[in-house]
Formats: structure tokens, sequence, C-alpha cells
């Protein structure tokens, strides 16, 4: 199955960025390449039912820099990769909830943790760290998207 999504990853851990054109999920992959995280796929992804995921291959190594161009070349993640987490992006001017509740994203067999996150805000690449160290275990929540 082919989706309007980017995916960047933390080693082998994989996050899937969703959201209409503009809501700042390139932008952000482009911030988390920059804290060492890897490209994935920018704008589409194929996701099997198993939760295999890859770039078409004709879109392979390639990141929309809004206001630059279209780079190539860019070093993708290796496989295999798990994916652990689903973001809303939300564009400028739109804020999560203070205190979300968990909530789930399912597409194709595959069903993850889903946040929202203005991802143009300066914080998103933090809270997206913070986020996937609390799915994986590494962080303990007490109120909010991963409580309970």
């Amino acid at each position: 199955m082919l989706l309007h999504a980017s995916c960047a990853a933390r080693g082998a851990d994989a996050v899937l960025f969703l959201g209409p054109p503009g809501s700042g999920k390139s932008d952000l992959v482009l911030r988390l390449l920059a804290l060492g995280w890897q490209l994935v796929a920018d704008d589409q992804l194929r996701l099997s039912p198993e939760g295999a995921i890859a770039a078409p291959a004709q879109l392979a190594g390639f990141l929309e820099v809004r206001g630059l161009g279209i780079f190539s070349g860019l070093p993708c993640a290796a496989p295999p990769l798990t994916l652990r987490l689903a973001v809303e992006c939300l564009g400028a001017g739109l804020a999560p909830p203070r205190l979300p509740r968990p909530r789930r994203w399912a597409e194709g067999g595959v069903t993850l943790p889903l946040i929202s996150l203005n991802a143009l805000e300066a914080s998103a690449p933090a809270k997206l760290g913070w986020a996937l160290d609390a799915v994986l275990g590494l962080r303990v929540q007490h109120a909010g998207a991963f409580a309970g």
C-alpha cells in the first residue's frame, strides 16, 4: 500500500509522519536528519501488511526542502526497520491538546500509537524523541498520550 507520508528512523525504530501538504512533514524530517536520524521516505511510503516500510524506488533518497527544492542522494535507513509511532503533523497555528488521551492509527493491517504535533514548532524534534522513548519504554509518563 502506498501512503502519502514521510518517515524517519532513529536506529531501527521508525516514525511515520502524516498530514496534508504544508503541515511540516518534510521540515520535521530535515531537522531530525540534522540530529542524526535517517531518512526512510519523504512524501510517499510503501507499507506492507507485515509492517515493512520503504520509499518507492523512484523517490528513494529524495527530500523536498521547501523554499530550496528537491534534493537527492541522501542515505536512507537500512532495513529491517520497525514502525513504532505515527505522528499527525499539524501546520502553523494549530496546537495539539495539552494532555492528550492515548490514540491509535491503523491502516493496512498496521496499528501504531498516534500523537499530534505542530511539526513546525522549534521543540518538535525534542518532543518526538521523548514520544519515541515513551513508546519504547525508556521514559515513564504519568498523564497524556502514553500514560496507562
